[in-house]
């Protein structure tokens, strides 16, 4: 199990990074629909794309699910029976998500080259320090319960984890506008520059 957590972790961090310096400069690297509401509520994206992007990335994590069970071999779909329930991995996702956004917050207004390699990092690692092993994505979650493999997560445990994750994007998104009274003015330019 540790062995297969280990390739699991090594392949989602190494991704992360050649994902997100590629998708950077286009997009602002979103893949989450937890960074992109954070990133919403301090302006930094307009709230009808953000609702836009959050459509189009649980429809990629659902087609990245599909993909991989066909890449394997498998049927094209199988609906997880992997429980992930309990306070203790529903506090999990909070604390993990609650991690990446202050990672994301914490990073990009001054060292914005190390946003992709500071996320994958931080993933890599919340993957062994958390009981839940870091989905911290509410996309994530989502395909992951299409897939019956050590990494998924049963249907009904998805919507306690979604909360958690949103909840811990919040917090960290409201403790970074009081560390840095500057955020959302910050996140203003940001999106200037990105035109």
């Amino acid at each position: 199990m540790a062995i297969a957590l280990l390739a699991n972790t090594i392949a989602t961090g190494a991704a992360l990074v050649a994902l997100i310096v590629t998708f950077g400069p286009i997009s602002g690297a979103h893949l989450n629909p937890a960074v992109t509401l954070a990133d919403a509520i301090e302006l930094g994206i307009a709230w009808p794309d953000a609702v836009l992007y959050i459509g189009v990335q649980c429809a990629g994590g659902i087609t990245g699910a599909i993909l991989a069970h066909l890449m394997f071999g498998l049927r094209w779909y199988s609906f997880s029976t992997h429980p992930r329930h309990g306070w203790s991995l529903v506090l999990s996702e909070f604390v993990a998500t609650f991690g990446l956004l202050s990672v994301i917050w914490g990073c990009s207004r001054a060292r914005s080259s190390a946003v992709p390699f500071a996320v994958a990092s931080y993933i890599t690692a919340a993957y062994w320090f958390t009981a839940s092993t870091s989905f911290a994505n509410p996309a994530v979650t989502i395909a992951r319960s299409l897939s019956n493999t050590f990494a998924g997560i049963q249907p009904s445990d998805v919507p306690l984890f979604i909360v958690a994750q949103l909840a811990g994007a919040l917090a960290a998104t409201l403790l970074f506008r009081w560390l840095v009274p500057n955020l959302v003015t910050w996140t203003e330019a940001k999106k200037r520059t990105l035109r």
